[in-house]
């Protein structure tokens, strides 16, 4: 087999694996794997591929040129590598099946022929143009035409590729979904994560303006940020038709990108591209790709979305850095993960004051430091809103500062008529912004709307259908429309997605206690506790259980618990008071609810429609509450 036979001193690499062609050799950090010369002959066909999808009948006919087989030998050798190479069912990080087509080597490999330097030959073109010299090894003049030659045609063969890919007519089924992969660095000095999950986070703000397809969020993609990650099997989790992924290298003052759009369904480039750019020219490049992307989709743009597409927030890469680790920590929605956040988008509105979407994302850590009693309502909600009002001072088109207004709006003003006016400007302003969608369906819920609220939770869920927070949020959105059997549902489901997660503990824990099954509503409850480090909420709500389910003993020590945290820390007088609304015990109740009112916390603003309150309803008082919060009919 000709493919097969090399020379001596020719080098693979790739993660902790070194290929020795010569020698017929596979080493897994210097030690060796033992390998069939069959499948030995298979990785090397792959690698030598790598990036290429090769067909079943290709792949038998490099392997068995002169024996007659069954393909079910094929699938054999695939299973073996694959069990060489250590990869598991749900992760391949070195050989994708595609289905119908065949099989593609996707890992970064370096090559070498053996002269020490082993760098990708990405990396290498990198340096040349970056003005570094490398030693060109050649075999004589007639080597080097020969090469020059093949070089031409190849390229030439390329270029007709690449334009017939790129060519949007070519595109037979149009694209309505699109994720943006966190991008691979390459290099020693391209390890910063959030260089990498930057370019994607750019990019995902860009184009989810657009109306004709729906971006994934940020959100959706953080979990992708390994360097391992199967691309299209991504493409298939998150349910999208393509999906564009890259790579990052930045050595000293340059940068440069590769990027591709791919179809998910059979691995075909739709577009691909390579920057070589100062690194100041960053957003120059972003401009670029964003247009080249809407381009290759064929979509029909208005001006607004043209305008937005190139659409520059800041012109400071310093501050656009900070801005991107204030987001990554933002995600992880737990209090030290906000506290930081916050104190990223702080220094970048130092670095650029203009910054309107770093005070949008400080509005965002301080109204979910309250959710999550890292401060209390008078501390975090004015601080959300005044950041909330700066953003949109310098730039009123922002979807997400009018989002984060109507929230405080919301939570704290009890300002209704202004909530929904905020919100509703959100989501004209980006009719894809998840976020909005599902803060608006609590609103909606709030109001008792609730087919408006599931269906706008709903519309969350199309444009980020792997969000737990909105997962479950069309269970509690249920719980509130008395849908009990929907809040446990959801809640289930998110837990199939992630057993850690500790608001669908909670929740299935409320949708248990209104079906008045008291065990599974304090296992579930009980395991929200201990996951969040004894979160005060998790506690009151335990409490309120162990009450309903008349263990009031039990119940009485959460109280005395509540009462020795809040002289540590914030705690909501509402936590109490659900304790003692399951105890029965109205008059504490009420006082405890009237100590929130005069607090504003957050909660009330469900107090309308929240099943662990009903047995105060006929009391005037409870009334009177419910016409201080701006909620009485």
């Amino acid at each position: 087999m000709e493919t097969l036979n090399r020379t001596a001193g020719h080098f693979y690499e790739f993660d902790a694996f070194r290929l020795d062609v010569g020698r017929r050799l596979l080493l897994r950090d210097g030690e060796a794997v033992t390998l069939a010369p069959r499948i030995f002959n298979m990785l090397l066909v792959l690698i030598e591929h790598r990036g290429a999808v090769l067909g079943k009948d290709e792949l038998m006919k490099q392997l068995w040129s002169d024996t007659v087989v069954e393909e079910n030998n094929l699938t054999v050798i695939i299973s073996a590598l694959r069990k060489a190479l250590g990869e598991n069912r749900r992760q391949h990080r070195y050989i994708v099946t595609i289905p119908g087509q065949g099989y593609s080597f996707v890992a970064e490999v370096r090559e070498s022929l053996g002269d020490g330097r082993e760098e990708a030959s990405e990396e290498k073109e990198f340096h040349r143009s970056a003005g570094f010299a490398l030693p060109l090894r050649a075999s004589g003049r007639k080597l080097i035409l020969t090469g020059l030659l093949l070089l031409v045609i190849i390229s030439f063969f390329a270029y007709l590729l690449l334009t017939r890919k790129s060519n949007p007519a070519e595109i037979e089924t149009p694209v309505r979904t699109i994720a943006v992969l966190p991008f691979r660095s390459l290099g020693r000095e391209s390890g910063d994560e959030y260089l990498s999950l930057g370019m994607a986070d750019a990019l995902i703000t860009r184009l989810g303006n657009l109306r004709q397809v729906i971006t994934r969020p940020t959100s959706a993609v953080l979990k992708y940020s390994e360097s391992g990650a199967n691309p299209l099997a991504a493409g298939r989790e998150l349910a999208v038709d393509a999906l564009l992924e890259g790579r990052i290298q930045k050595l000293e003052d340059r940068i440069r990108v590769t990027v591709q759009l791919i179809r998910v369904s059979d691995g075909q480039p739709l577009w691909s591209e390579k920057f070589d750019e100062q690194f100041t020219n960053i957003f120059a490049v972003q401009d670029s790709i964003s247009e080249q992307v809407a381009r290759a989709l064929a979509l029909k743009l208005s001006s607004a979305e043209r305008e937005q597409l190139t659409k520059r927030h800041t012109e400071n890469t310093e501050a656009f850095q900070l801005y991107l680790k204030g987001r990554y920590f933002w995600n992880k929605r737990s209090v030290e993960g906000l506290q930081k956040a916050r104190e990223y988008f702080q220094r970048a509105i130092e670095r650029d004051p203009g910054y309107a979407l770093a005070y949008a994302g400080l509005a965002d850590c301080y109204n979910l430091l309250s959710y999550y009693s890292g401060l209390s309502p008078k501390e975090s909600f004015p601080k959300a809103k005044a950041a909330a009002e700066r953003a949109l001072e310098l730039d009123e088109s922002l979807a997400e500062a009018h989002a984060s207004l109507a929230l405080a709006l919301m939570c704290f003003d009890w300002d209704w008529a202004g909530a929904e006016r905020e919100y509703k400007r959100a989501l004209e302003l980006n009719p894809r912004y998840a976020t909005a969608h599902q803060w608006y369906a609590e609103y909606l819920a709030v109001m008792g709307r609730q087919g408006e609220a599931l269906a706008s939770i709903k519309r969350a869920g199309e444009t980020d259908p792997l969000s737990l927070i909105v997962t479950v949020g069309e269970g509690y959105i249920g719980y509130y429309g008395r849908d009990f059997d929907a809040t446990i549902r959801q809640s289930e489901k998110a837990l199939e997605m992630d057993l850690s997660f500790v608001p669908a503990y909670s929740f299935l824990g409320w949708g248990y206690l209104q079906k008045r099954m008291f065990a599974e509503a304090i296992g579930a409850l009980q395991k929200a506790v201990s996951l969040s480090d004894g979160d005060a909420r998790m506690v009151g709500e335990l409490g309120h259980a162990y009450a309903v389910s008349g263990q009031k003993a039990q119940a009485r020590e959460i109280i005395k618990q509540l009462e020795l945290k809040s002289q540590r820390q914030y705690v909501s007088p509402y936590e109490i008071a659900l304790v003692y609304a399951g105890l029965a015990e109205k008059e504490q109740a009420l006082a405890w609810l009237r100590k929130a009112v005069e607090e504003r916390a957050w909660q009330l603003m469900f107090l309308r429609v929240e099943p662990k309150l009903d047995l105060l309803r006929a009391d005037s008082r409870f009334t009177g509450l419910l016409r201080d919060v701006g909620l009485a009919r």
